[in-house]
């Protein structure tokens, strides 16, 4: 059996003001296998987006240990709005964070221009974010990620600024994207028929401070698109079941 890609022991995180302290996290325990997609839900303010910003290493815990089964993982992270540069083409979009980590070169610039032409976004290199609808912008902002060429992939409720049927379409690309790369994924996010339908399996978090209080495997065929699972008899009482571990 595989060691786990990610394993967080004990994790405790607390936020400080002036005249209080605030407990996010507490004694929080989960791992994350290679290669597998997993989704946190929970109440809101239960500290679902303090454990991305932990895992991604932007807080350090004050207890426990974040553990990946190597060193130097590569982390992308996509978040809930694009934070496309309005004055610059989608493809130099694209080449942003290859720019700030002083990786562009020809090599990584053709990769970047394979992704968009892979995934549909080719014929608009030229164009500026406010030619784009909404679920192309976002997609502008996974490959963005995806050309840094992350082993873990960090996604905080990507699809929660878009109308309903773009985000079903959009989950589904992205889904489809990120297992084509083989990438490792943690989706946060609100929306439980988001969560069961694109994860392998479900930590259900408690209320803050954040505990996980269950974990649900979806027990889906990973080679099905999130709106295939949506069709199948598996998935209301998988949706049911993820809804009463929230609200109990």
């Amino acid at each position: 059996m595989n060691a786990p890609f990610l394993t967080v022991s004990d994790v405790s995180f607390s936020y400080f003001t002036e005249t209080e302290q605030t407990q996010a996290v507490s004694d929080l325990n989960l791992t994350v296998m290679p290669g597998e997609f997993a989704a946190i839900v929970g109440p809101s303010g239960c500290g679902k987006t303090s454990v991305l910003s932990l895992v991604m290493g932007l807080l350090a815990p004050q207890s426990g240990t974040i553990a990946f089964d190597r060193p130097d993982v590569r982390i992308g992270y996509m978040l809930q709005r694009d934070h496309l540069l309005e004055w610059r083409t989608v493809e130099k979009n694209v080449l942003l964070g290859l720019e700030v980590q002083h990786r562009l070169n020809d090599a990584t610039r053709e990769n970047a221009r394979a992704l968009l032409n892979a995934y549909g976004l080719g014929g608009f290199l030229h164009y500026k974010p406010g030619q784009l609808s909404g679920g192309m912008r976002q997609k502008v902002a996974l490959i963005r990620t995806l050309a840094l060429e992350p082993e873990l992939l960090l996604l905080d409720e990507p699809f929660s600024a878009l109308d309903y049927q773009t985000r079903l379409q959009l989950s589904d690309e992205v889904y489809r994207i990120i297992r084509a790369q083989r990438k490792t994924a943690i989706l946060v996010t609100h929306d439980i028929s988001e969560a069961v339908s694109m994860a392998d399996r479900v930590f259900v978090f408690s209320k803050r401070p954040s505990r996980v209080k269950t974990v649900i495997e979806t027990g889906f065929d990973p080679a099905l698109s999130p709106l295939e699972r949506r069709r199948l008899p598996a998935f209301l009482p998988l949706y049911d079941r993820v809804w009463k571990e929230i609200d109990r």
